[in-house]
């Protein structure tokens, strides 16, 4: 009985700890991107009403969106990495498609990876817009 112990006390050691299986890291790639979006939107509207009138320019609300971006993209970057570590954890191999705590914990990490791609270009497109229109109107 004590073998029995000892081995299933080594196998835990092995396995991700059910916490690091949350479903949260999925969403923080996402977020990022619609908290992006949101203050880009609400940037220039508020820019465009108040401070360049409709016909206006831009200007300092670009420098602004470019920053969000920056932010943004580093927060999703962040987020990749983490998904793409847990994603290569151990020693197992694509499809993770086995009943096994490692292989949900890999394919948490691969869809965290995906989306985060995913959120880093809709970021850049959202970025795009102020690159291309340049006033108001």
């Amino acid at each position: 009985m004590n073998e029995r112990n000892d081995e299933r006390h080594s196998d835990d050691q092995h396995k991700p700890a059910a916490r690091w299986a949350s479903l949260w890291l999925i969403t923080v790639s996402p977020t990022i991107w619609a908290v992006h979006f949101l203050l880009c939107y609400v940037t220039a509207a508020i820019w465009c009403a108040r401070v360049a009138g409709r016909n206006g320019m831009l200007g300092d609300a670009r420098l602004l969106i470019a920053a969000y971006t920056v932010v943004a993209l580093a927060g999703i970057v962040l987020t990749a990495w983490r998904g793409y570590r847990q994603h290569s954890y151990g020693e197992g191999s694509a499809p993770h498609n086995e009943d096994s705590s490692e292989d949900r914990y890999r394919f948490l990490g691969y869809a965290t990876l995906l989306l985060s791609g995913l959120s880093a270009v809709a970021t850049i497109f959202v970025a795009l817009s102020a690159v291309f229109i340049r006033s108001c109107a």
